[in-house]
Parts: C-alpha cells; structure tokens; sequence
C-alpha cells in the first residue's frame, strides 16, 4: 500500500487574470475546472474551493475583529486545493499542471502537519517531566 501525504496548494493573486478577455477567461476557467475534476476522480485532490476576497481578521486576547486581508492583490490567496499524493515532487508536479500559470497565477505548495507543532512540544514537556518526578 502506498503512503499518501497531503499537501496544501495555496494560490496567491487574485488578480493574474486582469486583462484577459472574457472569452480567455472562460477558457481558462473551463480548464481550471476540468484539472480540479480529473485530479479528485484521480483521487488525488480531495478538496479546494476558491476564497472571496474580503473576510475578517480575529486576533488578540480579546478577539478582536477587523477587515481583512488586506495582502497586495498578487500576494492575497485566492483558492487552495487539498491533496492526499505520495511526495512534494508530485504535489509540485500538479501544481506545473495549473492552466492559470501561463497568465501569471503563483501557486504555494506546503505540507500539511500531522500533528501541531505546539501539541507535540508539550506532549514531549509533560514526559520529561513525568520521567523526572
């Protein structure tokens, strides 16, 4: 059995289309659509949506809320997809295969975490701890 890994494709810009006509857009939005199609009946995309571009900023103690974000429009994430594949290699691979990549869309590719970070250290804390008492 092979191992899979997930593998997040973050798109950055959301304005790499300006420019292109509507019937280019179309197009490119038909092959965006079918890439996405082919790769979760593959199996290996198993999910990702395209964001809007406004939300809002939590953060502080307290919660505070704020609009956002306000990222450069070529630095702001437009969309994702989750991939479940073998290796960066291959996630990278799939993301060469973008139809958007031709016009200017950047795609970041990263490994998802099986385990926070933070949890782990303080799983690690809580036996050295337990080992010295």
């Amino acid at each position: 059995m092979t191992h899979k890994n997930a593998y997040m494709l973050i798109f950055r810009g959301n304005d790499w289309h300006k420019g292109l006509s509507p019937e280019e857009m179309q197009r490119i939005s038909d092959q965006w659509m079918a890439w996405f199609k082919r790769l979760t009946e593959e199996g290996r995309a198993v999910a990702g949506n395209p964001l809007e571009p406004k939300g809002k900023i939590v953060s502080g103690a307290s919660g505070r809320v704020v609009d956002g974000p306000f990222a450069e429009s070529k630095e702001a994430i437009g969309g994702y997809f989750l991939l479940q594949v073998n290796d960066m290699d291959e996630a990278v691979a799939i993301a060469k295969d973008c139809p958007g990549l031709p016009y200017g869309a950047k795609i970041e590719v990263r490994p998802v975490m099986e385990h926070c970070p933070m949890s782990a250290e303080g799983q690690a804390e809580a036996r050295l701890a337990e080992a010295v008492a």
